[in-house]
């Protein structure tokens, strides 16, 4: 399925399925030359080929948040603001720019000029996408680094604070910037001292030189992306940020995915582990997703208490408590545009073919 999908879903692809702990597949195909074609001259992909992670990211930065909160430099009830103290003060409510039609706004309830204090906010909002920040705002549209964080924290809400859920990038970005408060150091530093190096992982933000999946001809940067981030907020960001900018392997992905699953494997807490992976407001943990009875891209046959995590360049996580089982799996879809019908149903019966392959069909 993986190998005949490459060339019409995506270029390379690389997944590693674990269960009761032990790997019963590492595999990846595709090419990493970046027109797509299979070239004599360019490596094929490899196990160890790293790929763009996009918003799996979210999920380093949150694991790096939880050993801050396990060192007791930080709760998950603790105000946003009582961190990054520009986020403070009454804010309306306001529609946000489209990140797939530029100049078309998002209202998620109608605009008000009602104040809602974003002192309110606290990390859980932002680990649990229920803030009442938008999902997304055109960093390009300013013109230095400062500005555009100025721009995050002083954004009006979408919607009012714990009201529901809206995924936010912006509350990702908030968190890393969080992250670098309480550590005293930029996210490129803190996240490899407290998740990457302890856990021996081979992720690490780009730009990457060798031996990583090629993404996406960006029109905006006029070239086709290859070890530099795809997404175009965190490249204004030095190509660092909370929620995406890592680039990393599919065993990477599985060990972060087996660690939950092992309620924390004593690299953080077993409190953290088993609250970020229960929900807490609609389908979400803190920071992961749970799985829905309807339209998961988990598929049909995961348990109903799987929890998992998408990137938008193909990636995702699945990990099913109830069949000890964890499924990475990366992929360059991106490198055909930003339709993502392919990738969904991909996601969807690749998780189905997985399933089948271990017990049959259930």
């Amino acid at each position: 399925m993986l190998r005949g999908s490459v060339g019409s879903a995506f270029t390379a692809v690389s997944a590693e399925i674990r269960q009761h702990g032990i790997p019963v597949l590492k595999t990846s195909y595709g090419t990493l030359d970046p027109q797509g074609k299979t070239n004599p001259l360019m490596s094929p992909v490899q196990i160890d080929t790293l790929f763009d992670l996009a918003s799996l990211t979210k999920l380093f930065t949150t694991m790096a948040f939880f050993r801050l909160v396990d060192s007791r430099k930080v709760t998950l009830n603790t105000p946003v603001g009582a961190i990054l103290p520009a986020f403070q003060g009454a804010r309306p409510i306001r529609p946000y720019p489209n990140p797939l039609n530029i100049g078309e706004l998002v209202s998620v309830v109608p605009p008000t000029d009602a104040a809602f204090d974003a002192g309110t906010v606290t990390f859980e909002h932002l680990l649990t996408h229920s803030s009442g920040l938008p999902a997304w705002l055109n960093l390009r549209d300013r013109a230095t680094e400062a500005e555009r964080l100025a721009l995050c924290l002083t954004t009006p809400f979408a919607y009012p604070t714990g009201s529901q859920v809206l995924y936010s990038d912006i509350g990702y970005i908030l968190l890393g910037k969080a992250i670098e408060q309480l550590t005293g150091q930029l996210l490129d530093l803190a996240l490899p001292a407290l998740v990457l190096r302890p856990l021996g992982l081979a992720t690490r933000y780009g730009p990457i030189r060798t031996n990583v999946a090629p993404t996406e001809f960006d029109p905006w940067r006029g070239r086709r992306l290859v070890g530099e981030v795809h997404d175009e907020n965190a490249a204004t960001l030095r190509g660092v940020a909370g929620h995406a900018g890592l680039f990393g392997t599919c065993t990477d992905v599985a060990a972060l995915g087996q660690l939950y699953l092992e309620h924390g494997a004593g690299f953080i807490s077993q409190a953290l582990a088993e609250a970020a992976t229960r929900p807490h407001i609609a389908d979400r943990g803190l920071g992961w997703m749970m799985r829905t009875p309807e339209g998961s891209s988990s598929g049909r046959y995961f348990s109903p208490n799987s929890y998992g995590h998408t990137g938008f360049v193909g990636t995702s996580l699945w990990v099913d408590p109830q069949r000890e089982l964890v499924c990475a799996l990366l992929t360059n879809n991106v490198f055909f545009g930003r339709h993502k019908e392919a990738i969904v149903a991909f996601r969807r019966a690749f998780h189905d073919t997985v399933i089948e392959a271990l017990e049959g069909t259930p």
